[in-house]
């Protein structure tokens, strides 16, 4: 295939090319030179070579969809699911991060399409299983990570949802309510909404409602307002930081690759990321853990990558998948070794901090803070979520009891640590006692 160009903003980044070994990615030279010029990603720093396959296709999958939303795409484009460079050359229009693939990334608004009345919007929540990022529509083209049913969308005056076109940037992601978790727009906007609350940095959310259904409303955290010109920042999921295909996002999989741990994370960010974004990541860790999130893979952390540096990004994609029987309820990723957060004591926080370099006793300090925090801050988060214009639900209850529980049992097990210390420091003293007669 001829070069497909790889665009920031207006600028030429690279290019993508496809040989007999695979698809690889060549730096533009003049991006090289470019006085503030980031990599794409913290594995691809800037270098005149080309990146080969095995570093540049993993990452480059992980900026599409998965599952049934990648096979229907697959389906309506007439290409493989496997097609990777195919398919982004197709809808790599407005991705995760700062990229435009294929064509400039525009920073005006000029060129958002508004959807118009909520029964406009419900029709095209209604169409996206069948109609992924409304591939097809001409004009759109646009990508987003991961399973779940969700579109890139513009927030224009007067908090109109609008399509943006032709390579105009999207500012927000717009995640819509499913029958196989009912009430998961409530559950999401309160697990974030404590989050904020508990001091952990999160992307401002809002639900709402179009005709019979719900949807979430995320600010896109890769998106910024700049006197009037949306400019995209780039990011990179730990997936892609860690060469990673998605298919074995989870440490558990059956793709025959060890899929990544939490030791691997907190390895790539004491690498590339300041000192104080390993305290920030085992906060996202200690909150997944209370929200009861048994979907904190790699691929729901993030990295902010700039020309000065690499940085956390925010906390997102949590769900309390405790008030689902449906849902499992083993973690993404094993502190400890432990699957089920319900079995965590202070040992295991204390094996985890030994694993990943950490002090131990601040870890467990950290985590009591974290469970307090959450305790103290739940009813206000719930209150919050049901005052946004959708309004309350019956899964408001459930999530924050569950989450409230979850903190009480971490705090009650944190307390046994203490009894082992004392008792052990008893046992000492009688030993030394005895000895001494």
């Amino acid at each position: 295939m001829a070069g497909l160009p790889v665009y920031f903003e207006q600028r030429l980044v690279g290019t993508i090319d496809v040989d007999k070994s695979g698809p690889g990615f060549t730096y533009e030279s003049s991006w090289i030179a470019l006085r503030g010029a980031f990599p794409i990603s913290t594995r691809m720093p800037l270098t005149p070579d080309r990146i080969g396959a095995d570093i540049f296709l993993p990452w480059a999958a992980n900026l599409l969809p998965e599952n049934e939303q990648l096979r229907t795409l697959g389906q309506l484009l007439g290409m493989a699911r496997s097609d990777v460079i195919g398919l982004l050359s197709a809808i790599g229009g407005d991705t995760a991060g700062a990229l435009s693939i294929g064509q400039p990334g525009r920073t005006s608004s000029v060129q958002w399409r508004p959807v118009g009345t909520p029964h406009d919007l419900e029709r095209v929540l209604e169409d996206l299983p069948n109609k992924p990022f409304l591939v097809g529509d001409e004009g759109v083209s646009m990508s987003l990570a991961g399973a779940q049913s969700k579109l890139a969308v513009a927030v224009g005056e007067g908090g109109c949802i609008c399509i943006p076109m032709n390579g105009s940037p999207s500012t927000h992601i717009l995640k819509s309510d499913s029958p196989r978790l009912p009430g998961g727009v409530h559950n999401e906007a309160f697990c974030l909404t404590l989050a904020r609350r508990m001091k952990i940095p999160t992307p401002d959310v809002a639900t709402g409602k179009a005709g019979n259904r719900t949807f979430l409303l995320v600010k896109r955290f890769d998106r910024t307002d700049v006197a009037g010109r949306w400019r995209r920042l780039h990011q990179e999921d730990y997936c892609q930081a860690l060469g990673t295909l998605p298919s074995a996002k989870y440490e558990s999989n059956q793709t025959g690759f060890r899929g990544p741990t939490i030791k691997d994370m907190f390895e790539v960010t004491r690498r590339h990321l300041p000192a104080t974004d390993i305290v920030r990541l085992l906060d996202m860790v200690v909150v997944n853990v209370l929200c009861c999130n048994t979907d904190a893979h790699a691929k729901n952390y993030s990295i902010m990558i700039r020309g000065s540096g690499a940085s956390l990004a925010p906390i997102y994609d949590v769900m309390c998948g405790d008030v689902w029987g449906n849902v499992t309820k083993n973690l993404a990723q094993k502190i400890a070794g432990k699957s089920r957060g319900d079995d965590l004591k202070g040992r295991d926080w204390q094996r985890l901090a030994h694993e990943c370099g950490l002090n131990p006793r601040q870890v467990v300090d950290r985590v009591g803070a974290l469970a307090k925090a959450a305790i103290t801050e739940a009813e206000a988060a719930a209150s919050e979520v049901a005052a946004m214009p959708a309004g309350s639900h019956d899964v408001l209850a459930p999530t924050r009891q569950a989450v409230e529980q979850r903190a009480r049992l971490l705090l009650t097990q944190l307390q046994e640590l203490g009894n082992e210390v004392a008792i052990k420091a008893a046992r000492a003293d009688f030993d030394r006692l005895e000895s001494q007669t």
